[in-house]
């Protein structure tokens, strides 16, 4: 009896995967959002292999999509890691946030290890400290108001990954201060002027005024003794000038400058009593003699080393 051919046999089994297959693809298999993938962004991101693609049937359960390690939030290096306030104005310290995602923005105090501000929300009863974002940004600013010299010190930004990542930056609160250039003690001639000169740095804004103290008491620029001035020019650094024209034994004595907005500055000024004058009347410098007539000689302006600006 002679043997079947096979072919029939093949074919049979040839026509039967393609009837499965061609079920597959008309199921809907790769219908809608596959389970495990948001968007068809996801699933071009992270193409199956072969093997893999057999698998991905809509009841199938799927790992969650993980981002890449470039697309975790991280902290802008450029961000300034030193801020210097004055005191009396607003501080604000700039922390910027790449890729923060539903991230969460925080900052912490590091003398206490205190929770100030959690996103946009404050979580310190010191209504100085408040944190702004805003929504075309990736920075979240920490702002302390009227600084003070406690608020100096560390502070962290941190962000809520998991471990979290922090950012240090340190603040420094400078305090105006003013100063006698020359100090604590100067030496004049008898007859010489004096002249002090007081500077005010580290000033938000130029000092109100400036009063001058001889002996504990404000300097009279309209006294009878006269030949007392003062001129100030104010800018970021304010200059104080006293000059006393003349000066006596009894201007010595302690000197000090006491800005609006600063500490007081003080030195102390020791007058020095020169050789006596000759009998016959001669100065010791008989070519600044006045002429025989008695009149004053013409003064030209190099030779007025002060310009003298009397306050009322």
């Amino acid at each position: 009896m002679p043997i079947a051919h096979p072919l029939p046999l093949c074919v049979a089994w040839l026509l039967l995967l393609v009837v499965i297959v061609m079920s597959d693809m008309t199921n809907g298999g790769v219908q809608g959002p596959i389970e495990g993938y948001n968007s068809l962004d996801d699933l071009l991101t992270t193409t199956p292999t072969p093997g893999q693609a057999a698998m991905l049937l809509p009841t199938a359960p799927t790992a969650a999509y993980t981002h890449p390690k470039w697309m975790e939030p991280y902290f802008d290096p450029s961000t300034p890691r030193n801020v210097t306030a004055l005191m009396g104005k607003s501080a604000y310290l700039s922390c910027r946030v790449r890729n923060l995602a539903n991230k969460t923005v925080s900052w912490i105090r590091h003398r206490d290890i205190h929770i100030l501000t959690v996103g946009s929300y404050t979580y310190t009863s010191d209504q100085r400290f408040q944190a702004t974002h805003h929504q075309d940004t990736e920075d979240w600013t920490l702002q302390i108001k009227w600084a003070q010299k406690r608020d100096a010190g560390m502070y962290e930004c941190q962000i809520s990954t998991q471990p979290v990542r922090s950012y240090f930056v340190r603040l420094n609160v400078v305090v105006p201060t003013a100063t006698i250039l020359g100090g604590p003690d100067l030496h004049v001639d008898k007859g010489s002027t004096i002249n002090l000169t007081c500077t005010v740095k580290f000033s938000p804004e130029p000092p109100a005024y400036i009063f001058w103290y001889h002996h504990e008491e404000v300097i009279n620029y309209d006294s009878s003794r006269g030949g007392v001035s003062v001129i100030t020019e104010k800018g970021d650094v304010t200059t104080s000038f006293l000059l006393i024209q003349n000066a006596d034994l009894a201007d010595s004595g302690k000197y000090s400058c006491a800005p609006s907005n600063a500490d007081v500055a003080s030195v102390r000024v020791h007058v020095l009593n020169g050789p006596p004058s000759r009998k016959s009347g001669q100065s010791e410098h008989p070519q600044k003699m006045l002429p025989s007539s008695g009149q004053i000689p013409e003064c030209h302006a190099h030779e007025m080393p002060f310009v003298e600006e009397r306050l009322h």
